[in-house]
C-alpha cells in the first residue's frame, strides 16, 4: 500500500499531462501512486498516459468511455481507485511542488486531522512569478476545530491544495457532484460542514499554472454560461450546508461569493458591452436578492455598491463602478455627502455608502479626481484628445492650474467648466518612452499637486507613433504609452546590455583596485554619502553645511543612489556604483558617510575616512547583530576590513562608545562632541515647514510613528504593527499620524487611511519631522535617542518584545525598564495612553531625565563645528 495517492484528472491535455505526472513522481515522498483519470480524451492523451504507465510502475491509468463534461466524475473515479490511506487531486495543467505530499502527510499524521490544506499559488508562465492566493488564510500553521472557528476559510474552496483521509471521505460519503462546473465549491461546502478537525500549513503545496493562452473553466469568465454555472454552484453549496444542519454557515459562504466569485466577473466588466453586462446582471440578481442585507453590509464598499447597482438594474452605472475595483481604482463621476456620510453617485442609499473609503477626506495632494479621455486621434507625431474631469468630492479650490503629465514632460492645459459640475479640456501630447499620462491640478496657494491617471475606453484601438504606442491597458482601463520597437531602440538596448556585461561588480572592483594604485588622492576633494546614497541628510549633511558656512576650500561630491537627484546647492553628485563614482572614490582625499562605503573597496592611501554613523540605542550592532554574529567567516572578515578603513568615528555619547566601539572592533579616533545631525534639534531649527509640506490639517496634534525594521521580515511592511485603522477610528478628530518607516522597509499606506496617516518615509530630513511632532510612537528605533533631545512625550509599542530581544535582533538594554514613556502591547492600550498623554509624560519625568543623560549628555548643538575644526581643518593644514 502506498502512503499517498495523487489523482491527476485530464481531458485532451496530452502536451501538459507528462509535466503534471512528473511533478508527482519527483516528490520527496517516494512511496506514492499516480492515478491518471482521463475523462474520455479524443486527442493523444491515451497514448501519452500509457507511455507514462510503462515508464514508472507507480502510475495507473483510468479512462472513462464517455466524456462527463465536468471535473467531478474523473475526480470521483480516481478517489474510488485510490489504494493509499490519503489522497490528493491534481489538474493536468498544474504541478505539485517537490515536498507537497511529504509535508502534508507528516502534518495529517501529526495532527490527526481529517484533511490538511496548504497555500495554493498562481504560477504565471509568462514571467515565472508565483503569487499566493489569499496568503492571510495560510499565514500560520494551525489546527482548526471546525469551520465555525474560522469561517473566512470558505475562501479556500479548492480541492487541489489538500490532502484527505480516504477512509473518512468514504465513511462520510463525500463525493464531487458530476453534472456542474465548480464542483469543488460544492464539495468544499460538504467538506467544511462535516469536518470536525482540519489543519492549515503556511507553505505552498500547489502550483496553479496560468498560461498566456490557457483555456480553463476558471479563465472562461467571458462566457455567460460560466456565470450560470458559478451561481448554480453557489446555490447548491448553500443547500448542502443547510442539509447538513449548518444553515448558520450559509451567510459566511455567501460572503465568499460576494468577495471572490462575483469579483471574477466584475473586474473585467468595464470592457464588456452593455448587452453582456445586462445579461450578466440578470443571471446574478436572483441569487444576490436572497443574500441577507447584513452580508452585503460586511462587503468592501465598492463591492457593496456593485451589488446594489446589480439589484437596481443600473447597468451603465455598474460598468463605471466596476472600473474602480481594479486598475487605477478611479473615483466616481459623482458623489453625495450627507450628515457626515459619503455616497457613490447621485443617490443616497445604504448600499451606495462609501464613507469607509474616506475619499472625501483626503488631503489635496492625495485627492481623487476622475479624468475620462475620448476622441483620441493622431495629429502628426502627436495625439489629441478631449478630457472630461470630474471632481466628485469638491477637492478643487478656487485657485488652481492644470497640466497633462507625459513622462517627465508637463503640458499646460486649460480645463473649462462643463456645465455638469466638472471640466472639459483639450490636450495634445507627443509620446515618449514608457509612461502613464496623468492629469494634474496644482493649488496656487501652496503649490500642492494632485494627479490621477486617465481613464479611456477599454476597446480603444492602439495609436502607433514614432515615440511609442498609445493604448488602453487593463480592464478598467487607463491610458498608457508603450515603447515601439525601432532600430534606434534596438541599438540602445544592445549598448545597455554591453555596458551591463562589462560593468559587473567584479569588473568594477578590479578596475578600482588598479586605480587606487596609480591615482593620487586630492586633499581638497571630499566624497560625502548618507544612508547608502538614499539622500543628502543626517550628519554628513550637517557637516557639509558647516563647511559651506566657513567657505573652506574643499570641493564636495555627493554619492547618490540611482533615481536620487537632489543635492545641496553648489555640490556635485555621482551615481553610486557608477564608473564616475569609482573614479571619485579613488580621487577623493576625504570620505564622509553615515553607513559604509562599498565594503570590499579599499581606502586609497592618503585618504582620510570620517564615519558619522546613523544612530544609537538599545539594538545589538556590529558583530553582535544577527547578520554577523553567526560563525560564517567571510561576512565577519569583510566587515572587519571595512571598519579598519575608518580614521575617525563620531560618538554621540559615552554609552554609544561603550557599546558600539567594541562590538565593531574599532580602534581609531573617537569624537565625543555629540551628533552633527542633532545640532538642529538642540537649537530647534527646522529646515522646512513640515505642516505645509505634508498638508497636515490645522488644529490636530502630530504623532510621529517611527517603527524599525525586523531582520527576519525586512522589506515586508510588517514593522507597522500598530492598528492604524483603529487609531484612525478613535483619534482622527484629534491627531494625525506622520509615518516614518525605516529606509529598508516597504509599506504603502492604504488609501482609506491617508486622511489620517501621512507617509513620510521619503521626507528628506527626519529632524524636521521630530520638531513638527507633538509625540513619538516607536518600538526599538534609534530615533528615540535623538527625540529625547526635544523633551517631548514618547510612547513605545512593544507587542513583540520577547521575540525581538530573544530571537530577532537582540538588545543591550531592557527597554521596558528604562523607557522614558509608557510601553504598550495593543492598539487599544495605545489609544488610552494618547488620550491622557500629558499625564503619562509627567509620570515618566524622572526616567525621561535619566534617558537623556544616558544618550544625550554630549548634545550641545555644536558637534558639526567642533568636528570640522578637528577633522577638516587638520586635513586642510596637511
Amino acid at each position: 500500500m502506498p502512503d499517498c495517492s495523487v489523482v491527476v484528472i485530464t481531458y485532451n491535455d496530452a502536451a501538459r499531462l507528462p509535466r503534471a505526472v512528473r511533478s508527482v513522481l519527483r516528490q520527496s515522498l517516494r512511496d506514492l501512486e499516480v492515478i491518471i483519470a482521463d475523462d474520455a480524451s479524443t486527442d493523444g492523451t491515451p497514448e501519452v498516459a500509457v507511455s507514462l504507465v510503462a515508464q514508472d510502475p507507480r502510475v495507473r491509468y483510468l479512462r472513462r468511455k464517455v466524456n462527463s463534461g465536468h471535473c467531478g466524475a474523473p475526480r470521483n473515479d480516481g478517489a474510488d481507485a485510490a489504494a493509499a490511506p490519503y489522497v490528493m487531486f491534481l489538474d493536468s495543467d498544474d504541478e505539485l511542488p517537490r515536498h507537497a505530499c511529504k509535508s502534508l502527510l507528516a502534518e495529517i499524521e501529526r495532527t490527526g486531522a481529517q484533511f490538511v490544506s496548504g497555500q495554493i499559488s498562481r504560477l504565471y508562465e509568462a514571467g515565472g512569478k508565483l503569487r499566493p492566493y489569499y496568503p492571510s488564510l495560510f499565514a500560520r500553521r494551525r489546527v482548526v476545530e471546525g469551520i465555525r472557528e474560522d469561517p473566512e476559510l470558505f475562501l479556500d474552496s479548492f480541492s487541489t491544495n489538500k490532502l484527505y483521509d480516504v477512509a473518512w471521505l468514504r465513511e462520510r460519503g463525500l463525493r464531487f457532484p458530476e453534472d456542474i462546473d465548480y464542483e469543488d465549491h460544492v464539495f468544499a461546502a460538504d467538506l467544511y460542514a462535516l469536518a470536525r478537525r482540519f489543519a492549515i500549513v503556511p507553505w505552498t503545496v500547489y502550483h496553479w499554472h496560468r498560461a498566456c493562452d490557457g483555456v480553463s473553466i476558471s479563465l472562461s469568465v467571458d462566457d455567460l454560461d460560466n456565470v450560470r454555472q458559478r451561481v448554480l454552484a453557489a446555490r447548491m453549496s448553500d443547500d448542502r450546508l443547510r442539509a447538513h444542519g449548518a444553515g448558520d454557515l450559509v451567510p459566511h459562504r455567501q460572503r465568499r461569493f460576494v468577495r471572490q466569485d462575483l469579483r471574477v466577473y466584475l473586474n473585467p466588466l468595464p470592457s464588456r458591452d452593455l448587452v453582456w453586462v445586462k445579461e450578466f446582471a440578470s443571471i446574478v440578481r436572483p441569487y444576490l436578492a436572497r443574500v441577507p442585507a447584513e452580508v452585503l453590509e460586511q462587503a468592501a464598499p465598492l463591492e457593496r455598491v456593485c451589488c446594489r447597482l446589480i439589484l437596481d438594474d443600473r447597468i451603465e452605472d455598474l460598468r463605471v463602478a466596476a472600473g474602480s475595483l481594479t486598475g487605477p481604482r478611479a473615483a466616481p463621476r459623482a458623489a453625495v455627502r450627507l450628515d457626515g456620510r459619503t455616497y457613490w453617485g447621485t443617490t443616497v442609499s445604504p448600499g451606495l455608502d462609501i464613507t469607509a473609503l474616506r475619499l472625501a477626506e483626503l488631503p489635496f495632494a492625495a485627492a481623487r479626481l476622475r479624468h475620462e479621455a475620448s476622441e483620441l486621434v493622431r495629429d502628426g507625431d502627436r495625439v489629441r484628445m478631449t478630457v472630461r474631469t470630474f471632481d466628485p468630492f469638491g477637492a478643487l479650490p478656487p485657485d488652481w492650474t492644470a497640466f497633462l503629465q507625459v513622462g517627465r514632460v508637463r503640458v499646460p492645459i486649460r480645463p473649462e467648466p462643463s456645465g455638469e459640475g466638472g471640466y472639459v479640456s483639450e490636450a495634445a501630447f507627443t509620446p515618449a518612452g514608457k509612461c502613464e499620462p496623468r492629469i494634474g491640478f496644482t493649488r496656487a496657494s501652496d503649490g500642492h499637486t494632485t494627479t490621477d491617471r486617465i481613464i479611456v475606453d477599454p476597446r480603444l484601438r492602439p495609436i502607433e507613433l514614432p515615440g511609442g504606442r498609445v493604448q488602453a491597458e487593463g480592464h478598467a482601463a487607463y491610458l498608457c504609452v508603450r515603447a515601439t520597437r525601432t532600430g534606434r531602440r534596438l541599438r540602445e538596448r544592445l549598448w545597455r546590455a554591453f555596458v551591463r556585461r562589462v560593468g559587473t561588480p567584479g569588473n568594477k572592483l578590479r578596475a578600482y583596485k588598479v586605480l587606487v594604485k596609480v591615482v593620487r588622492p586630492r586633499p581638497d576633494l571630499a566624497l560625502f554619502e548618507s544612508d547608502v546614497g538614499k539622500g543628502c541628510c543626517g550628519s554628513p549633511r550637517a557637516l557639509y553645511e558647516e563647511l559651506r558656512r566657513r567657505d573652506l576650500p574643499i570641493e564636495v561630491v555627493w554619492s547618490l543612489a540611482k533615481g536620487r537627484t537632489d543635492v545641496p546647492r553648489g555640490a556635485r553628485r555621482v551615481r553610486r556604483g557608477s564608473w564616475r563614482h569609482l573614479w571619485t572614490m579613488a580621487r577623493a582625499g576625504i570620505w564622509v558617510d553615515s553607513h559604509g562605503f562599498p565594503l570590499d573597496y579599499p581606502k586609497p592611501r592618503g585618504t582620510r575616512y570620517l564615519q558619522t554613523w546613523h544612530g544609537q540605542g538599545i539594538k545589538s550592532i556590529g558583530f553582535d547583530a544577527p547578520d554577523l554574529r553567526s560563525d560564517f567567516d567571510r561576512p565577519r572578515a569583510q566587515w572587519r576590513a571595512a571598519v579598519a578603513r575608518w580614521d575617525a568615528l563620531v560618538s554621540p555619547s559615552a554609552e554609544f562608545s561603550r557599546l558600539f566601539v567594541p562590538s565593531n572592533g574599532y580602534t581609531g579616533k573617537v569624537y565625543r562632541y555629540g551628533t552633527p545631525r542633532c545640532d538642529a534639534l538642540v537649537r530647534g531649527e527646522p529646515t522646512g515647514d513640515v505642516r505645509a509640506a505634508l498638508d497636515l490639517p490645522p488644529g490636530r496634534r502630530v504623532l510621529l510613528y517611527a517603527p524599525t525594521y525586523r531582520d527576519r521580515a525586512m522589506g515586508s511592511g510588517r514593522s507597522v504593527r500598530a492598528d492604524l485603522e483603529l487609531l484612525a477610528e478613535e483619534l482622527a478628530g484629534e491627531w494625525v499620524v506622520v509615518l516614518r518607516t525605516h529606509p529598508v522597509e516597504r509599506y504603502e499606506t492604504p488609501e482609506h487611511l491617508r486622511h489620517f496617516v501621512r507617509s513620510a518615509g521619503r521626507y528628506p530630513e527626519v529632524n524636521d519631522l521630530m520638531l513638527a511632532s507633538d509625540a513619538l510612537l516607536t518600538d526599538y528605533s534609534s530615533l528615540m535617542c535623538d527625540y529625547a533631545i526635544t523633551g517631548r512625550p514618547m510612547v513605545f509599542y512593544l507587542d513583540d518584545w520577547d521575540d525581538y530581544r530573544l530571537s530577532e535582533r537582540g538588545v543591550y538594554h531592557d527597554l521596558p525598564a528604562i523607557a522614558p514613556g509608557p510601553c504598550v502591547t495593543t492598539t487599544e492600550e495605545l489609544v488610552d495612553v494618547l488620550r491622557r498623554l500629558d499625564e503619562e509624560h509627567a509620570a515618566h519625568a524622572r526616567r525621561y531625565a535619566a534617558f537623556r543623560e544616558l544618550w544625550c549628555a554630549e548634545e550641545r548643538g555644536d558637534a558639526a563645528a567642533r568636528i570640522v575644526d578637528d577633522f577638516f581643518r587638520v586635513g586642510a593644514r596637511r
